[in-house]
């Protein structure tokens, strides 16, 4: 019969595939004595006919074969035993090359299969069914039999689950011939483990199907299977996970999302609509890649107690899957790149609770003398291996050694990534650009990895980490991303990746902090980096030769690159600097790394350009904060006098471009805000007066002769407008400051009644003073003649009354000390003085007359006959 059923004309092929397959239903309900389940040899010899069927094309003969199966399986299912191969093979009989109604006829009788008699079909054949329901996930005619196939797989590996009792004692009962033969080829696993095997391959199989759709589906179907069951396999059993399933499915994932072309398939996706992320082979493998590498990376961290078990083996595994990791983060995919920068976050989420197996805390343990890996992923060697196993005195500490190696190698593994995604591009032909999630991500990740590598971590290490820091952060911004990453005026605020960046070196500040003394050697660069972070403030960095705006300059997504504002970051770069300073201001290695003299030089670009900085919040908290850390760092310098010489070149030539910047107030400033920045000018002439001047004669000459020029400069500041009569313009003069000047001047201008050191700070401020008062004096004489009938502003009236009572003040001092301690030089400066009083005398100002009064009259004393007489002209 199954002859004529090849036969090529209709009417007798139909004739003989009903004669077949009603002989075996007829067979089949026929009450055979001994039942026919006792009978295998006869229960084959009925079936094997409709099996035959199977080799026939014709797919009318198929139809009527498979009708019959599902037929059967209704009526005589539950006396299937020994039949169910013949059965289950007529069903995975169906190829690709046969229509869609062929599939969707076997694929009913699969289902019935597995919702009713999957408990009563002989465990020995359970793989057979497991094969059935992946062929139906294979084949291409009907994308809902392959998704549902693939929930067929779900239910059977869940029915393996909750009956593994009996599964597990029935697989290790003696089988039948058939059943050794398929239980050898099994690597030695145990049947049970063989089953579960078996179901891992083949949705590792269905994981590469060509369909996005059904490589989703079964992509979660694995991972979530794994993770659900996957604590009833054996140690063993991984390995063969491992190496066989989950690691070949990188593979081919990796390999065909490499292979993807780039270009819009419409013929492939029909008349459904697809969404312009998914619009290409390329971005749908982009998914899969994603999903498989996350779910890897979640099996490692779900499974570690187990994959740990492997001592030779697991170092291997995971170096390898961080060369996976490393790959994906670094291909110009973004969505790759950032899927594979979370799965390296989520190999770090390691519970507390589990430290014993995977140390949180390791700070106490001894670095090992060499690591147990290398960056290729090789295992540790023998020798290793073997001092560690034999350390039975010290056996936490082999643990944390070992675990310390696997650490070393994800962090060179995050500066590989973080090193070729931060280097700009050579030229605008090869332009990628890592995304700001990306690298804000990858930041994120440095904090948690600190954690485990910082019994290791040195000083090569830091500077690593701050190359990648300092590029990550120049990176800019699309023009058409800007809008969303860039925050707008009054909301300006820290970026993510900012923010990522600050908490990074927070974490690194307190693990030096908390971490030995050897650790302390990183401070000055910590410090070094915090300033390079200051700078940014000021200075926008580039990247590469990338052409950018700046922040700020751009209105709309006019541009292709846009650098980030990093106005909000350096200022919270310079709270971290102060913080910082104050508690290690003391340590040798910020003393000998001369890191003040550096914080100085760092703040003089913001505070030179004052007015002109990009913005005016930076100046006002760098002075703030200099003004802080010197009263932190100057007791340090006068005790550590050697170490901080070049340290006060640097600090004069800072306030002096503080005090004097070449960037002029700006017009629109407001009368109170400008008093508020007078107010922070005098700041610092007391910070001089009160930590500076007292210290003198420590100090370089030549830095207090600077010092000098500077108060000299700044009491006659006041008097600097362009027009003498401007009183508009008087009204911002900087006569609070002009004032304090002169009263530290005239304070350190005292002379002291026995020759010392200190003198010599006498005679700078005396000469200071006097000059100060000439150049008033004669200033004030001209503009008065000038004026006419007008008179000069108010704050020139003062400024006037108070230098004349300067004078006053001095030269009576000065004819109270010791002649032997006033130079001569002096008294040449105050006798050059007098003629510029007496062009004062026709002041109208009752104030300017009383002090010049006063003033003329100390002049009596120094008023004496020639030194020599001439008589009659000899």
């Amino acid at each position: 019969m199954v002859l004529v059923s090849q036969h090529p004309h209709t009417g007798l092929r139909n004739w003989g595939a009903e004669a077949v397959t009603n002989l075996v239903k007829s067979a089949l309900a026929y009450k055979h004595d001994p039942p026919l389940h006792e009978n295998p040899k006869l229960q084959a010899s009925i079936l094997a006919p409709l099996q035959d069927l199977s080799t026939i094309t014709q797919p009318d003969i198929r139809q009527k074969q498979l009708q019959c199966v599902f037929q059967i399986l209704h009526d005589n299912g539950d006396s299937l035993i020994h039949g169910w191969p013949l059965v289950l093979g007529v069903i995975g009989a169906v190829t690709n090359d046969q229509g869609e109604k062929l599939v969707q006829i076997a694929f009913q009788s699969l289902q019935l299969v597995v919702t009713d008699f999957l408990p009563i079909i002989s465990c020995y054949y359970l793989e057979v069914v497991v094969d059935v329901a992946a062929k139906f996930g294979l084949q291409k005619q009907e994308l809902n039999v392959s998704l549902t196939a693939i929930g067929l797989l779900w239910n059977i590996s869940d029915y393996f689950y909750q009956n593994r009792e009996r599964i597990k004692s029935e697989l290790d009962s003696s089988p039948s011939d058939d059943v050794v033969k398929v239980r050898e080829t099994t690597d030695g696993l145990s049947s049970f483990d063989a089953l579960w095997m078996c179901l891992f391959t083949r949705l590792g199989e269905l994981c590469v199907d060509g369909r996005p759709a059904v490589r989703k589906s079964a992509g979660q179907t694995l991972f979530s299977t794994i993770s659900a069951h996957g604590g009833l396999l054996k140690e063993e059993s991984w390995k063969n996970v491992l190496w066989k399933v989950l690691f070949p499915l990188l593979d081919n994932v990796k390999k065909f999302s490499s292979s993807a072309p780039n270009t819009k398939d419409d013929s492939a996706q029909g008349n459904i609509l697809i969404h312009h992320s998914r619009d290409t082979a390329e971005k749908q493998w982009a998914e899969t890649r994603v999903l498989t590498l996350a779910g890897v990376a979640r099996t490692f961290t779900a499974q570690r107690k187990i994959l740990q078990g492997f001592y030779k083996e697991f170092p291997h595994a995971w170096a390898l899957l961080l060369d996976h990791i490393e790959g994906a983060a670094l291909c110009q995919n973004a969505e790759i790149a950032i899927a594979a920068i979370k799965s390296f976050q989520e190999m770090l989420l390691i519970s507390k609770d589990d430290s014993s197996t995977f140390p949180m805390q390791p700070l106490p343990v001894k670095p090992p003398i060499s690591e147990s890996i290398n960056r290729t992923g090789d295992p540790p060697s023998a020798d290793t291996l073997k001092s560690q196993n034999e350390a039975e005195t010290d056996q936490t500490g082999s643990a944390s050694d070992y675990d310390i190696a696997l650490w070393s190698a994800a962090w060179k593994v995050w500066l590989n990534i973080g090193t070729h995604s931060t280097k700009p591009p050579e030229d605008s032909t090869s332009l990628y650009v890592p995304s700001q999630p990306f690298l804000t991500a990858l930041i994120q990740t440095f904090p948690p990895l600190l954690d485990h590598i910082k019994v290791r971590f040195s000083v090569t290490d830091l500077k690593k980490l701050s190359d990648v820091l300092k590029r990550a952060l120049t990176v800019p911004v699309h023009g058409d991303s800007s809008p969303f990453i860039v925050p707008t005026f009054p909301d300006i605020s820290t970026t993510p990746l900012q923010e990522a960046t600050l908490q990074a070196v927070e974490a690194l500040i307190k693990t030096i902090k908390e971490g030995p003394t050897s650790m302390h050697t990183m401070y000055p660069d910590i410090f070094d980096q915090l300033l390079a972070y200051v700078d940014y403030g000021v200075r926008v960095p580039k990247f590469g030769k990338i052409e950018t705006k700046q922040f700020g300059s751009v209105k709309g997504p006019t541009v292709d690159w846009v650098t980030m504002n990093f106005v909000p970051f350096a200022e919270r770069c310079i709270e971290l600097v102060v913080d910082m300073y104050k508690t290690t201001a003391s340590h040798q290695n910020v003393i000998q790394a001369h890191v003040l003299q550096n914080i100085i030089k760092t703040f003089r670009q913001p505070l030179s350009l004052k007015y002109g900085c990009p913005s005016q919040s930076t100046w006002m908290l760098a002075i703030n904060s200099l003004l802080t850390i010197l009263s932190t760092g100057l007791p340090v310098a006068h005790k550590n006098e050697k170490a901080f010489q070049a340290t006060w070149t640097e600090l004069g030539q800072t306030l002096e471009d503080f005090l004097f910047s070449k960037n002029p107030t700006p017009q629109t400033l407001s009368i109170e805000d400008f008093q508020r920045d007078e107010a922070l000018d005098c700041k610092v002439v007391l910070m001089v007066r009160d930590d500076i001047l007292p210290y003198a004669n420590t100090m370089p000459k030549e830095f207090i002769e600077q010092i000098m020029s500077i108060l000299n400069k700044g009491s006659i500041h006041s008097t600097s407008s362009d027009s003498f009569i401007d009183t508009d313009s008087s009204r911002k003069l900087r006569e609070e400051f002009a004032k304090t000047c002169f009263e530290t001047l005239l304070q350190f201008s005292y002379v002291n009644q026995s020759k010392g050191d200190e003198n010599c700070l006498t005679k700078l401020a005396v000469i200071s003073l006097l000059q100060r008062c000439q150049d008033v004096v004669k200033k004030y004489a001209e503009d008065e003649k000038l004026s006419g009938k007008c008179p000069l502003p108010r704050p020139r009236l003062a400024e006037m009354s108070s230098v004349l009572k300067a004078v006053t003040t001095l030269i009576a001092s000065l004819k109270r000390a010791p002649q032997a301690n006033v130079e001569v030089s002096v008294w040449n400066h105050i006798i050059q003085l007098y003629p510029y009083l007496v062009e004062c005398t026709t002041s109208p100002s009752p104030s300017v007359c009383k002090a010049l009064r006063d003033a003329l009259k100390e002049y009596k004393d120094l008023l004496t006959p020639p030194t020599q007489i001439m008589t009659n002209g000899r």
